[in-house]
């Protein structure tokens, strides 16, 4: 197939999934109401509870939940073909990780801004609230702890960068380095005048806008700031660098960073995403890539591992943690959550599909696809790598609009960065919340001091971002985080068959029909305890102990969360009103 013809068919479908299900979802399912008031106004704290406008709150929560992994899950699962990747990226995020995404900001909203693992506790029980909370401790510290390994080795000058052709690096882009730092300068300016002097968003948006594209020009003028790459900082420094600013991102006023910077990131996605869309139609590029490669060398399975591998872009059990973590605490109405949520994960959407696109229909021949995606080991040996193609790709596409290869691939680069950071920062805010919630459930109020609270948080960060282990297949050292990212699909993805089922919950609980959410459930969790159960078998077989332990626990407790949903869905409770009764108001 054409690649132009399959790309506006996936466009029709999101226009046909947002215009008419999501409005479906709004209206008839979960009933929204503009006049019932939302937690933004009823606990606002000016902290982390703040109206805020449905534009730039769409611009947080899109960055919020546009990391990395929307570019490198379909990075590494167009091994399978290009057909199952893109299929998966836009039917899943439709009717699967849309559904998902909006039902958790809804169930959230009417728990009091509560995160999801607290609004188990009112659907389900206590028992298999702190089930969830153990689970979204171990999923967002291990996922951030690689976020910021591999932000860490794109940020160094490492030993394929050369200051001549920065373009031609597949790993190392220090030219992302000045941008970044100057988005954050820049957010925090404008958090202060939008927010406590009252400038107007349109102007104040657009000069820092215009001054962040001019950083991306200046970094590719001056990749290392003029050092020599020999004195630029390691990985190891790095690593200590992003850590001291997640720990700051979490502990400011939510207006003062995160909302501006987020918003500014989403600006900055919106142009990319016009210029590589934009530069794929002129240069009309064929695919490099079969439509299906069912078996890959070493790979697994292609079901269920094309859901599991493809999480962010298609259905991601993070996305719950934004929405119900730090989105329902500063939504404005209960109607801006179909704009935001269902729209926010159409939006990511877009940018694995063009994933998919730049790692199939970018390279220059068959040949160098067949090199890239050898064998799965190929793909496992370095993460960074495959980011590396979404950079080639990307830049390739919009090299067609006439723009200078290295400025193309600095602009790229800075996109991957930028949202791996902001994903850094709010999910670091989200474990804060997470410690806060342990804490409330064990009583111990110390633990919800926020900047202790924090210093947990970035402390587990830490672990799986600096502590190593060998890996008892090749003998390797490598870092925990990087050694039990096998696992972290199938975390990711459970949490969103389990934030499914809560939701289902919910709306069987008021009477509502719960297939919506109900069918979506069944599925993501036939996929991911399927996955589960092939990784332990192939974990004992290699002799990965670790790994094994972990995802033993891992199944346990996705289990017993779902024993708990069993026994709320049979009790037949019926609630008449929209609010989640926690057992401490009872």
């Amino acid at each position: 197939m054409n690649p132009l013809i399959a790309a506006i068919g996936c466009f029709l479908l999101y226009i046909v999934g947002f215009r008419l299900y999501a409005k479906f979802l709004s209206g008839r399912i979960f009933r929204l109401d503009p006049s019932r008031a939302t937690p933004a106004h009823t606990l606002r704290d000016e902290i982390d509870y703040v109206p805020t406008n449905r534009f730039v709150l769409f611009g947080h929560h899109y960055a919020s939940i546009t990391g990395l992994a929307p570019m490198l899950g379909p990075a590494v699962a167009v091994i399978w073909g290009w057909g199952p990747a893109m299929l998966w990226v836009v039917f899943g995020a439709i009717l699967v990780g849309g559904v998902h995404d909006f039902s958790a900001l809804v169930v959230s909203i009417r728990a009091k801004g509560q995160s999801i693992g607290k609004v188990t506790e009112g659907v389900i029980g206590p028992r298999a609230k702190f089930l969830f909370l153990a689970l979204i401790f171990f999923g967002i510290s291990l996922a951030m702890g690689v976020f910021v390994y591999i932000i860490a080795v794109l940020f160094q000058a490492g030993p394929d960068f050369d200051p001549a052709n920065p373009a031609a690096a597949k790993t190392s882009f220090p030219s992302a380095v000045l941008p970044s730092g100057t988005l954050m300068i820049l957010a925090m300016i404008m958090g202060f005048l939008l927010y406590k002097k009252k400038f107007p968003l349109a102007p104040t948006t657009a000069v820092g806008f215009v001054l962040m594209l001019l950083a991306v020009w200046l970094g590719t003028q001056f990749p290392t700031l003029g050092f020599d790459p020999a004195a630029w900082p390691k990985r190891v420094s790095w690593t200590w660098i992003l850590l001291a600013y997640a720990f700051l991102a979490s502990v400011l006023p939510v207006w003062s960073l995160l909302q501006a910077r987020d918003f500014l990131n989403s600006l900055l996605l919106y142009l990319g995403l016009l210029a590589a869309y934009g530069g794929f139609f002129v240069l009309g590029p064929t695919f490099s890539a079969p439509a299906i490669n069912p078996h890959p060398a070493g790979a697994p399975p292609l079901f269920p591992f094309v859901f599991i591998v493809i999480s962010c872009g298609a259905a991601s059990g993070f996305h719950a943690l934004v929405s119900s973590g730090t989105t329902a605490k500063q939504i404005n109405r209960e109607t801006d959550a179909r704009f935001v949520a269902f729209g926010g994960m159409i939006g990511e959407s877009l940018l694995g599909l063009l994933a998919v696109l730049a790692c199939t229909a970018g390279f220059e021949s068959t040949h160098a696809w067949n090199t890239a995606y050898a064998d799965w080991a190929t793909i496992q040996a370095s993460l960074a790598s495959k980011l590396g193609a979404f950079i080639h790709g990307s830049s390739r596409f919009i090299e067609a609009l006439g723009i200078d290869q290295n400025l193309a691939a600095a602009f790229i680069a800075v996109l991957v960065v930028s949202f791996a950071l902001t994903t850094l920062d709010s999910a670091t805010r989200l474990l804060r919340f997470n410690v806060s919630e342990i804490g409330a459930s064990l009583r111990l109020k110390i633990l919800q001091n926020r900047y202790l609270a924090t210093a947990i948080a970035v402390a587990a960060i830490c672990f799986f971002a600096f502590y190593k282990i060998q890996d008892a297949e090749t003998g390797d050292i490598k870092p925990a985080g990087l050694a039990l990212w096998t696992l972290f699909g199938t975390t990711n993805q459970l949490l969103a068959g389990l934030t499914l089922l809560v939701a289902s919950l919910y709306l069987h609980q008021r009477g509502r029909n719960p297939l919506y959410t109900g069918l979506p459930m069944v599925f993501m969790l036939i996929s991911t305890f399927t996955a589960l159960a092939e990784n332990l078998v192939d974990f004992f077989k290699k002799g990965q102990y670790l790994l094994l332990v972990v995802g033993m626990v891992l199944f346990l407790v996705a289990v017993g969360i779902v024993v708990e949903g069993l026994r709320a869905f049979l009790q037949r409770q019926r609630h008449t009103d929209d609010e989640i009764v926690f057992a401490a108001d009872s």
